[in-house]
């Protein structure tokens, strides 16, 4: 996660020297200064500075990883990688469930927006579940 972690590090201190940058090319500007685009460069460096964080910690925590070190060969990040699911209609109703619930409110159409929500219920039932009866239980 070291390589992860820099790769965030540069990008963070790319938009800590642009932000600053941005706001003053735009306050030339008659409306003194672009908020907009300064307040999502100041959000983005955030983010990143979090993401940072995040990864410099864990890397820390870690044992090295096969890619993290210098002489590290394919072969030694050989083996099982995880569980992987295998394809799922679930999430496909799920999306549309809240689809239909999004639409519904903006619509102001409450009834729509219950049925929805039932039905957006079983969907998430039904993805939590997939895994505990049928072909691919475990």
């Amino acid at each position: 996660m070291k390589a992860e972690a820099w790769m965030f590090v540069a990008c963070t201190v790319f938009l800590v020297l642009v932000t600053p940058t941005y706001w003053f090319v735009t306050a030339g500007s008659e409306h003194g200064g672009d908020w907009t685009g300064t307040s999502a460069l100041v959000m983005c460096t955030l983010l990143l500075a979090m993401i940072s964080a995040y990864l410099g910690f864990h890397a820390r925590q870690m044992d090295d990883r096969p890619e993290d070190r210098k002489d590290g060969e394919i072969a030694d990040g050989a083996g099982e990688l995880g569980f992987f699911p295998p394809f799922s209609w679930w999430p496909l109703w799920a999306a549309l469930c809240l689809t239909t619930i999004t639409f519904s409110l903006a619509m102001a159409a409450w009834w729509l927006a219950i049925i929805g929500g039932v039905v957006g219920a079983i969907a998430l039932c039904g993805w939590i579940f997939e895994y505990y009866r049928g072909e691919f239980s475990h």
